[in-house]
């Protein structure tokens, strides 16, 4: 049984996380709630508007234009994240001793400001003089307009957010050096190729972190804002075509809030996008239950 002093003492030490959610979080989305039915522009009170900005968000384009611009990135970016950091964790695992070196190499692109990696890609993925579109030209391949068609425009931004895959090959890495070497000996011995021993052995032994980052990934992409807007709608004035095949719901949200004042519309655009995120997380962790499988070590 805990004490009531241990349990006073583990309270003083929880309570200053404890203030900080309440003040700094789960107050501020209860305000937004609030804001939510109401019409607000920070120049006059808010005036209780009732269901007026969902149903807006119902009957607008340019949110739905976002919103599909965000699941669409969302599809390529997750898949093309989680297959390029296991193909790289695999090549680390088989580096000897020389894989702290190269993990502290594919993991130093993380730590790139969001800004700067904009920045950069403007430049990497121009289609006049790009460096992406050089390289492709080597193998005699002409380059699309990464930057201005705005077909390529979000398979641009994906490309450029593989830059950070090095914080998911690191988890991948640990999650491949817990895989007990007798599964893969038994698996030989039975005759298994190196495909059903990946598919049968390594996959099943690192499911739990491939569903975390499955999870993350999914978050992260579902609420991508800097690096597209600083391309797109800060760095240089983009057409209009260029701005709709860029325009994410985060980016909307934020024009809308502070570009319009209209603070209770974009707090009714962020409730939406938390139920959509709170759904698919639901519909991950239901999955899961099927696919994930964890190490019984009791």
């Amino acid at each position: 049984m805990v004490s009531t002093r241990e349990a006073r003492a583990g309270w003083l030490f929880v309570l200053p996380w404890v203030a900080g959610f309440l003040l700094l979080t789960a107050g501020p989305m209860l305000y937004s709630l609030y804001l939510s039915f109401t019409h607000y522009d920070l120049l006059k009170p808010p005036r209780f508007a009732g269901l007026q900005n969902y149903r807006e968000i119902l009957l607008d384009g340019r949110a739905a234009t976002a919103l599909w611009n965000t699941v669409f990135y969302t599809v390529l970016h997750v898949p093309a994240q989680i297959v390029l950091a296991l193909g790289l964790a695999s090549l680390l695992r088989r580096a000897g001793r020389s894989a702290g070196l190269f993990r502290t190499v594919l993991f130093l692109p993380t730590m790139t400001p969001p800004v700067a990696l904009a920045a950069l890609f403007l430049l990497l993925l121009n289609g006049q003089n790009g460096a992406v579109n050089a390289v492709l030209g080597w193998f005699g391949f002409s380059g699309p307009q990464w930057t201005t068609d705005p077909a390529w425009i979000k398979p641009g931004l994906v490309l450029m957010s593989l830059w950070t895959v090095g914080s998911t090959a690191v988890l991948y890495l640990a999650a491949l050096t817990r895989v007990p070497a007798e599964r893969y000996e038994a698996a030989r011995l039975d005759g298994a190729s190196a495909w059903r021993q990946f598919w049968h052995v390594t996959l099943p032994g690192i499911s739990g972190t491939v569903y975390f980052t499955l999870v993350v990934n999914t978050i992260a992409s579902l609420q991508v804002f800097t690096e597209a807007y600083t391309m797109f709608f800060g760095a240089r004035p983009s057409t209009p075509a260029e701005g709709d095949a860029a325009l994410f719901y985060v980016i909307y949200l934020f024009q809308e809030a502070f570009g319009s004042l209209r603070m209770g519309y974009a707090s009714a655009l962020a409730w939406v996008l938390f139920l959509v995120i709170a759904v698919i997380t639901v519909v991950q962790v239901r999955l899961s239950r099927d696919y994930v499988h964890y190490e019984d070590r009791s």
